[in-house]
């Protein structure tokens, strides 16, 4: 008896992962993929309808005879809370399984605090409480840097100060959900693989410019952690041997180079901007056509893709995302960017796709909330007992 229960909830969250991980599929879809018989499907997706986890869509199309009921993942089959950690602030969403934001917020957060992770647990149950009563899946916790396993949640971060912090474990304890922590980019390329570009290519590459030049790197659908979970940190590269000093303690890292300080730095040294004044002001200035701010970024552009050209001939990526706050200055990025990514590149790659996509204030935490989101749809993910709690929370429905 055990065995065969076990069987059906394999065969019951196979579904599941089947429809988050590719889109909506019609009972015969199903069946076809996951060899299964026809009348199992029919079977198991009854449950699954009238338990609130898969809802009908529209018919599609048919050559002939009976159109098939497409079958979607149901909007309220589960939510996931995302948390993005930053020095000063805290921003939260909540995210429907489909990946829409239900709701967000963003609070004051002293990651240097003496009582940091009892502080930031408080915030993340404040929000909690704060929503409706729904299934929670768990809660997903971006960092600004690396983590050594996203089930277990040991974080290094030189960024926010802390140095072998068990992030997770304290949260787990506090909030009582299933907890996973990720360093922020490494979020953002699970939220591309569920959600965007993800979908249509099993290798690709997230960049982000803003405050940092950071990295995912997705190879056959899983993210690129490596031995320490500190792979993608491109803005460590080093790019000038007497470049200015960067957050790392190096010399001459790109993120030193063409990160947001580093063209603030930049910008009031040439007398573009004045000295109180930061990012947006040189935005506006390359907006209005002063010539030095727009030749600013488009040296930021060509830097910037020269070090990409060289990252795509070590790990060949079929497309890029670009993504990150910087993202509002791209029209003055990509005039050095482009010549100097494509003519850098051996000649079968120059047509690699480069998506360039908006960016908002939330975009962090929603990467974050994805680390829960995707986890049952994934069974090569490395979340370890988490991703067994959040898939059970899934399947079985538990209580918030």
């Amino acid at each position: 008896m055990t065995s065969s229960l076990h069987r059906t909830d394999v065969n019951r969250s196979a579904i599941l992962a089947q429809l988050g991980a590719h889109g909506a599929a019609s009972r015969a879809d199903l069946a076809r993929t996951l060899n299964l018989s026809p009348a199992l499907i029919t079977q198991l997706v009854k449950q699954l309808i009238g338990e609130g986890l898969v809802a009908e869509l529209e018919q599609a199309p048919s050559s002939g005879g009976r159109p098939a009921r497409l079958l979607g993942l149901a909007a309220s089959a589960g939510h996931a809370i995302g948390v993005k950690v930053g020095a000063t602030h805290v921003a939260l969403v909540e995210v429907g399984i489909a990946g829409r934001v239900i709701r967000s917020a963003e609070v004051p957060f002293d990651a240097t605090a003496s009582t940091f992770v009892l502080d930031l647990a408080d915030r993340i149950q404040a929000f909690i409480d704060a929503g409706d009563e729904v299934t929670l899946l768990g809660v997903g916790v971006a960092v600004p840097g690396t983590v050594d396993e996203p089930g277990n949640g040991v974080v290094e971060c030189g960024v926010l100060g802390w140095n072998s912090i068990h992030l997770g474990e304290a949260l787990r304890g506090a909030i009582g959900l299933p907890v996973v922590i990720e360093n922020d980019v490494n979020a953002l390329a699970v939220a591309e693989r569920l959600y965007g570009i993800g979908r249509s290519h099993e290798n690709f590459l997230v960049v982000t410019i803003g405050a940092g030049i950071g990295a995912g790197i997705v190879v056959e659908g899983t993210v690129l952690r490596a031995a320490s979970g500190g792979a993608g940190e491109i803005g460590h590269i080093p790019v000038a041997d007497d470049g200015p000093l960067c957050s790392c303690g190096n010399l001459g890292c790109l993120e030193a180079v063409i990160g947001e300080a580093a063209l603030v730095r930049r910008a009031r040294e040439a007398g573009i901007i004045d000295q109180g004044a930061g990012i947006d002001d040189l935005l506006a200035a390359a907006e209005v056509g002063d010539d030095a701010a727009i030749a600013l970024y488009r040296d930021a552009g060509r830097l910037l893709g020269r070090t990409l050209a060289g990252i795509v001939h070590v790990i060949d990526p079929a497309a890029i995302v670009v993504l990150g706050e910087g993202t509002v200055a791209w029209s003055h990025w990509s005039a050095g960017f482009e010549p100097a990514f494509r003519s850098h590149l051996q000649r079968h790659r120059r047509t690699i796709p480069v998506n360039v996509e908006t960016w908002l204030d939330d975009s962090w935490a929603q990467g974050a909330a994805a680390l829960v989101l995707a986890t049952p749809f994934d069974t090569g993910s490395d979340v370890g007992d988490q991703g067994r709690l959040i898939r059970a929370r899934l399947v079985g429905q538990g209580s918030r």
